[in-house]
């Protein structure tokens, strides 16, 4: 089955080369009974590859499951997720059958995996490794043999380097990894996407569809969607159903588009911030990576001019400063810091590494500095990944 037959199928819209690339990883994939990870952003359409999986593999005439573990209560997931015997906790007045038990021979979707609890995640663990799980209120193991295909919106590097999420359990499900690119980086799929969308609305209300002037189309283009395919679906429809006039300007896709927000950097609190946060906060981190980088630079010129030497320095990660902007004078003192820089820079190097597999190249071009700076940190620091 090709790709055009594919995206028939399952109704996918667009000829971005990465979204292309996604669904011929899919479709390579599917007959081998690997673990899947799909990452992405939410509202790309994530939910739509474990069914491509699922139905071009030897398990298709099996179960095809999916769960929303960030849906369920921490109390009850393990009970969802691999059963319970009557009387095992309050409310319990039969046993029943979860997930894992339901899904055998065929496919179980976890979707926002990264949501899952500790306890629950030792649990998977086991069962990705054994085919083992024990129902909750109960002592007796079962076997079960069921492919599991993960998606999360997750920054997982993040997550395993505080603690959130379990290393092994990570590579265990990133067995093959799997990037759904944002709709931002798919911007030749954007007005493609718009038409489809408006002319679904228009046969389901029998209305005139929807068009955009020339304007119109480059101001959706240009923006940024942080919502994905689901906010233009979304905002089709409002603009379908509000708008008198067939033809859209630019003017009113400008006044009806939500505001981007500014960026701006985090006021610390001492206290660890969500997902945004967490983003700046990286940027900071990899910031202060180059200023060290460069101040051990500028401390070899110093040696090596009082010497009477010319050294060479790795100048590929100098950070480019706008000359009229004015430049901070006063030095850092990171002994008043409250975060350990230095730990700092192991966990931000580490967690580059993990995210890339090992790959020191990808890990040096996510932290913005040189292969060779890379490696002098990994001494410095100790770091064996």
């Amino acid at each position: 089955m090709d790709l055009n037959d594919i995206k028939t199928r399952y109704n996918i819209i667009g000829d971005d080369p990465n979204l292309n690339r996604a669904i011929e990883i899919a479709l390579m994939v599917a007959p081998y009974d690997l673990s899947v990870l799909i990452q992405g952003e939410s509202g790309v359409g994530k939910e739509v590859f474990p069914k491509i999986i699922h139905q071009n593999s030897s398990r298709k005439h099996g179960k095809y499951l999916a769960l929303n573990c960030g849906a369920i209560p921490e109390g009850t997931i393990d009970s969802e997720l691999f059963g319970h015997e009557k009387g095992s906790f309050t409310g319990a007045t039969e046993a029943r059958k979860g997930y894992f038990e339901e899904a055998d021979g065929g496919t179980l979707f976890l979707d926002e995996v990264g949501e899952l609890p500790l306890s629950t995640q030792v649990r998977l663990l086991r069962v990705l490794e054994t085919g083992e799980y024990i129902r909750v209120g109960s002592a007796t193991p079962k076997k079960t043999n069921v492919r599991v295909v993960a998606a999360s919106n997750l920054n997982f590097a993040h997550a395993i380097a505080h603690g959130k999420f379990r290393e092994d359990l990570f590579y265990r499900l990133n067995a093959v990894p799997l990037r759904i690119p944002p709709l931002r980086e798919r911007s030749g799929d954007i007005h493609k996407l718009f038409k489809k969308f408006a002319q679904d609305f228009a046969e389901k209300y029998k209305r005139d569809a929807i068009r955009l002037t020339p304007e119109a189309v480059q101001v959706l283009v240009n923006y940024r969607w942080p919502g994905n395919i689901r906010q233009l679906l979304n905002f089709v429809n409002e603009l379908s159903f509000s708008e008198r006039e067939q033809m859209i300007t630019a003017q009113t896709i400008s006044l009806r588009l939500p505001q981007e927000p500014a960026v701006t950097l985090p006021v610390s609190s001492g206290r660890s911030g969500g997902e945004s946060n967490f983003a700046d906060h990286e940027f900071i981190m990899k910031l202060l990576l180059q200023m060290q980088s460069m101040r051990e630079d500028i401390e070899k010129l110093k040696k090596a001019i009082q010497g009477g030497q010319v050294p060479q320095l790795d100048v590929s990660n100098v950070i480019e400063i706008d000359s009229e902007q004015e430049t901070p004078h006063e030095e850092i003192d990171e002994q008043d810091e409250n975060l350990s820089v230095s730990d700092s820079y192991a966990r931000l190097i580490k967690s580059a590494l993990i995210k890339h597999n090992g790959n020191r190249q990808a890990a040096a071009d996510e932290l913005q500095i040189s292969p060779r700076t890379l490696y002098r940190k990994l001494k410095k620091y100790n770091i064996n990944l």
